[in-house]
């Protein structure tokens, strides 16, 4: 069975933007943007996914990916 691999921290590093500052922009708790970025999360809000996609300027394929 496959799996969602978050790519939350690529995506940032590409863009250069630190925890805190994608913080503020999305308006998403440090701890749980952090979540996000380790993978140890088993949801993500449409809204905070929105978000992430319009502060990084990216699309969800970016930031998600499915391997089997």
């Amino acid at each position: 069975m496959g799996k969602i691999i978050l790519r939350l921290d690529r995506v940032m590093a590409d863009r250069k933007i630190g925890l805190n500052e994608l913080s503020e922009k999305v308006g998403v708790a440090n701890v749980n943007l952090s979540k996000i970025k380790n993978g140890h999360i088993s949801a993500i809000r449409f809204s905070t996914l929105e978000a992430l996609c319009e502060v990084l300027n990216c699309q969800p394929g970016d930031i998600m990916e499915y391997e089997e």
